[in-house]
């Protein structure tokens, strides 16, 4: 069909978006073996045809495309809440976990984030316990499984 399209004398990029156009849309129509013919003469007639099955492709390409936007608009929109959620559970974790803290703790804490050792407990007993591992009257002691920076 190339040949007989450039023999007529048309560009060949219209060639080459005429036959795309035509076998997207026999793929679209989903017929198998259904062929979407066209007329090679110049005639006017032939070429608003074509022009119409193009803005149709066209049309359905748009169609498909805005559909896959606005799933993943959605899907976003989920994450976003999914994580607004996770942040105010993390934030209320952090507020609790300051006012419950000592301020020796707090002390002990700013200067880990201050020299970027981290949150561990590093060398000798935690503050707040005895070498045997109890808890001293008088101080709390708090454990977190999550981030609380």
């Amino acid at each position: 069909m190339s040949s007989r399209c450039c023999a007529v004398a048309m560009d060949l990029g219209v060639c080459q978006l005429r036959s795309f156009s035509i076998s997207f849309l026999s793929s679209a129509l989903g017929k198998e073996g259904a062929a979407v013919r066209v007329d090679n003469s110049s005639s006017g007639a032939s070429v608003v045809a074509i022009d119409n099955k193009i803005e149709q492709a066209m049309d359905l390409v748009k169609s498909h495309l805005m559909y896959a936007v606005r799933e993943e608009v959605e899907v976003l929109k989920e994450q976003i809440k999914e994580l607004v959620e996770r942040n105010s559970q993390l934030e209320q974790e952090n507020n609790l976990l300051k006012t419950l803290a000592s301020p020796e703790q707090m002390a002990q804490f700013q200067a880990q984030v201050q020299t970027g050792t981290g949150t561990g407990t590093g060398t000798g007993s935690p503050t707040g316990t005895t070498g045997t591992g109890t808890v001293q009257p008088g101080s709390t002691q708090v454990q977190s499984s999550g981030p609380t920076a």
